[in-house]
């Protein structure tokens, strides 16, 4: 038998186990790592409930009464067996106990967990202009500066000295200037205040 006959039935021998196991003959250190599913951001320590929110409702070894559920305009959110549950206004691990309290009428050992899916009710308006002026959820702290840049930058023709954010507190509205040259130059940096739910950025 040649020397090439004996290399080619020697590699066969070699080949045949992993095959009958179903392995792929490339190395599987080499292949992309699965990357896990996105987890929601946690919710700003402040946050409180609010309408459009999503919620996920899960109950332990209850999947029927499980889900996601939309708060509505007028606060409430409706739970399988339970009914309507008053959501907004409240902070996420205080809904949580009222619905275990509501749901210990019918279950026994009652296990229930209340997760932020998504944040829609805090939101801040930018208008005037901007690339793209509207609104936009307030996630987590966000200044005036940043604000302007998820809202494209201020356009060609924008008075870049005479934005100004309009906010209610405690019933009374009020105005808030900023100078946007100012900021970008590290001048007058405390006019870069953070934006709070509500609060509109008007650019001229």
């Amino acid at each position: 038998m040649s020397a090439f006959y004996k290399t080619f039935s020697l590699c066969v021998l070699l080949c045949l186990p992993a095959l009958a196991a179903g392995e792929p003959s490339q190395d599987r250190s080499r292949q992309p790592a699965v990357k896990p599913p996105a987890q929601p951001a946690p919710p700003p320590p402040e946050y409180l409930v609010g309408p459009e929110d999503i919620l996920g409702i899960v109950f332990w070894r209850e999947p029927d009464m499980s889900g996601d559920v939309v708060v509505r305009p007028d606060g409430r959110i409706t739970i399988p067996v339970i009914g309507e549950v008053q959501a907004a206004g409240r902070r996420p691990e205080v809904l949580q106990q009222e619905i275990a309290t509501a749901a210990s009428k019918y279950l026994s050992g009652v296990n229930v967990v209340v997760v932020v899916r998504t944040i829609n009710s805090r939101k801040i308006f930018i208008t005037g202009r901007v690339a793209s002026p509207g609104a936009y959820s307030l996630i987590g702290p966000l200044s005036v500066m940043q604000a302007i840049a998820l809202a494209g930058g201020v356009t060609e023709f924008a008075d870049p000295k005479g934005i100004t954010i309009l906010r209610t507190e405690n019933g009374v509205s009020r105005t808030v200037q900023f100078n946007y040259q100012d900021v970008a130059r590290g001048k007058s940096l405390e006019q870069n205040v953070l934006l709070q739910p509500g609060d509109t950025v008007v650019v001229p």
